[in-house]
């Protein structure tokens, strides 16, 4: 499974500590492992999932699209404080 980033979810790991960053690798093999796992959004997010997994016992959100097959793009990366709103500006 080949994984795209866009430079919103860049600028979201970078911020992230080591020990943060093995816990995002983790939810990733999952997510490229089975891209059905997040929750398919409806209205103006259709076409976008969210996997909900923990850093350092705080939820997070891993949005992503699944372009086909092959071919995952990952959206962004956030806490659940204006994660959808923020989301949509990056899908416009």
């Amino acid at each position: 499974m080949r994984l795209l980033v866009t430079p919103s979810f860049l600028r979201a790991t970078k911020k992230l500590h080591p020990p943060q960053k093995r816990e995002l690798d983790a939810a990733l093999r999952i997510v490229s492992a089975d891209p059905v796992a997040g929750e398919a959004k409806v209205g103006d997010l259709a076409g976008v999932r969210v996997y909900k997994f923990r850093i350092s016992n705080q939820i997070h959100l891993l949005a992503y699209r699944i372009l086909d097959a092959e071919n995952l793009k990952l959206l962004t990366l956030g806490s659940h404080e204006n994660f959808y709103r923020d989301l949509k500006r990056v899908e416009e």
